[in-house]
């Protein structure tokens, strides 16, 4: 029981990595990538929180790539492995553009979740874990404190500038 614990936290941090890093990367605190996230980056930011971290968080909630892709991603792998990662993947590119989503952010994250549930699994964390992990991840950016998650997140944005 300990070490599956120990692997869901595992699986969090990672995940949580993983989103902060494919929103930075693909510069998303900048401005809202989708319609909705500039109203939750103003939202936040009105109630005290970073704008940037807001918009980084507006952008996890509208667009089909951190939350909703990369959970995808981790049950298609636990349902099919690579190739129904893989799959997911595609219909995050498919929902991406229905949601007229300029970059490709979710689909790098669907892909790059993937891989990393993939190789998490050889590496002893199953799946399931990874899923658990996804849904603590997704609960701490946006269930707990929208103020304190947008600062953190700011944060990570002020150090790639």
């Amino acid at each position: 029981m300990l070490g599956e614990l120990v692997n869901i936290f595992i699986a969090a941090v990672l995940c949580w990595l993983l989103f902060i890093v494919v929103d930075v990367a693909f510069r998303l605190p900048e401005k809202g990538g989708v319609s909705g996230a500039d109203a939750i980056a103003s939202s936040v930011s009105r109630a005290g929180g970073d704008l940037n971290g807001g918009s980084m968080m507006g952008n996890i909630v509208c667009s089909p790539d951190a939350s909703a892709g990369t959970l995808l991603a981790a049950c298609g792998v636990y349902v099919a492995g690579i190739g129904g990662g893989l799959t997911a993947a595609v219909l995050v590119f498919v929902g991406n553009r229905i949601c007229h989503d300029p970059g490709y952010a979710g689909t790098t994250g669907a892909v790059l979740a993937t891989f990393m549930v993939y190789g998490l699994g050889m590496a002893g964390i199953t799946a399931a874990e990874c899923i658990a992990g996804m849904v603590i991840a997704i609960l701490t950016i946006q269930g707990i404190s929208h103020l304190l998650a947008s600062r953190l997140l700011g944060r990570f944005w002020g150090w790639r500038s």
